[in-house]
C-alpha cells in the first residue's frame, strides 16, 4: 500500500492558529470583546451570520456574566479568560453546517459520557431554549 504524505494544515487552520496567537497577545476590555465577535459575525455568510447573531442573543441573554471574545477567530464567550462556549460557523473550515460548542471547562458533566458541541443548521424555539439551558449549565 502506498503511503500519501499529509499537506499539513490547510490555509483555513493556519489563518485559525495565525488569529488565535493574535488574540491572545491582545488584552480586550469587554467592549473589545463585544466588537471583536461583531466583526466576526459580520464576516460570515449570510446564513451563518443569522444563526451566530441568534446564538449571541441567546447566550449573551442567558449567562450575562460571560465576556465576549474570539477563539480562533470565532465568536466565544469565557469566564476568567477561559472560553467556556464558542459558535463555529460552517464557512470557518468549509464544512456542511455550524457548530456549537463547549470547552471543558464547562459543567455539562452526566455520567461517564456527554456531548461537548451540536451541529446548528436551523434555530427552532426549542432549540433556542436548549442552549440557553446548557450555557446555565455550563457555569456551574
Amino acid at each position: 500500500m502506498a503511503e500519501t504524505k499529509s499537506s499539513g494544515f490547510t490555509a483555513e487552520e493556519k489563518a485559525a492558529m495565525r488569529q488565535l496567537a493574535k488574540e491572545r497577545k491582545a488584552s480586550a476590555s469587554r467592549e473589545e470583546g463585544v466588537r471583536a465577535v461583531q466583526e466576526a459575525i459580520a464576516k460570515m455568510s449570510d446564513e451563518d451570520r443569522a444563526l451566530a447573531e441568534r446564538v449571541h442573543a441567546i447566550i449573551t441573554e442567558a449567562a450575562p456574566e460571560l465576556n465576549p471574545k474570539t477563539y480562533y477567530g470565532m465568536p466565544a464567550y469565557a469566564r476568567d479568560g477561559k472560553v467556556i462556549v464558542f459558535f463555529k460557523n460552517a464557512g470557518k473550515f468549509t464544512e456542511r453546517y455550524a457548530t456549537l460548542g463547549f470547552e471543558s471547562v464547562a459543567a455539562l458533566d452526566e455520567g461517564t459520557m456527554w456531548p461537548t458541541s451540536w451541529a446548528v443548521t436551523a434555530l427552532t424555539t426549542a432549540d433556542e431554549k436548549r442552549i440557553a439551558e446548557l450555557v446555565r449549565r455550563a457555569l456551574g
